[in-house]
């Protein structure tokens, strides 16, 4: 487990889009939300920006439709959890054979 928390700011919301910088973060974690919150047919538009890698924060843009982005994001994070949860425990049976 990380010895930090992770650090959250909302720059922008409205009723159907938001930008959350999100600190101490890179691709890995950004993709595979991106990716998860794409798959949602709900979700217009979801993307990431990391201005430069050593100096700033990424950037999470999400534009929906029918629903608050704040609720997909919560969504697509849940999902997150479920892959990796899945990819650990197939991991597991595998690396223990």
């Amino acid at each position: 487990m990380r010895g930090w928390k992770m650090k959250l700011k909302v720059i922008d919301k409205t009723d159907t889009e938001i930008r959350i910088e999100i600190g101490d973060e890179s691709h890995t974690l950004l993709n595979s939300l991106k990716t998860l919150l794409l798959s949602d047919p709900r979700v217009e538009l979801a993307t990431y920006h990391i201005e430069h890698p050593t100096i700033t924060e990424p950037i999470l843009y999400v534009k929906t439709k029918d629903v608050d982005p704040i609720v997909a994001i919560k969504e697509a994070s849940d999902r997150l959890v479920e892959v990796f949860e899945e990819f650990k425990n197939v991991f597991n049976n595998k690396a223990s054979m």
